[in-house]
């Protein structure tokens, strides 16, 4: 046993998930499903198509809501599918550092 006492643990540093989806649903039910992923968290549609399928993107604070989220959208009546398209996650801090491009102020 140690004299010392172990470090407490660092605070986690608040985290952004981001991530994209194709949704396909029932062409009849499509603007119910539209209203229902709207009324999630963070839910954003960016495009629809007239044969069902949406172009989603989601922003939750960590994994588990993240996850609770596309699950929440696979369980929407009318949906037959989903299709995780792109995920990335980083700290706020990170998120919002500036990103040199080359071109200058």
């Amino acid at each position: 046993m140690s004299a010392h006492p172990s470090p407490a643990a660092a605070p986690a540093s608040p985290e952004l998930h981001i991530a994209s989806l194709v949704v396909h649903a029932t062409p009849r039910r499509l603007d119910e499903v539209r209203h229902a992923v709207l009324a999630i968290a963070g839910a954003e549609i960016h495009g629809a198509s007239e044969t069902g399928k949406l172009v989603v993107t989601l922003e939750a604070p960590s994994t588990d809501d993240m996850m609770a989220r596309i699950s929440q959208i696979q369980r929407l009546d009318g949906v037959l599918a989903s299709a995780l398209v792109y995920q990335h996650a980083d700290t706020l801090a990170a998120m919002n550092e500036e990103i040199d491009d080359g071109n200058g102020p």
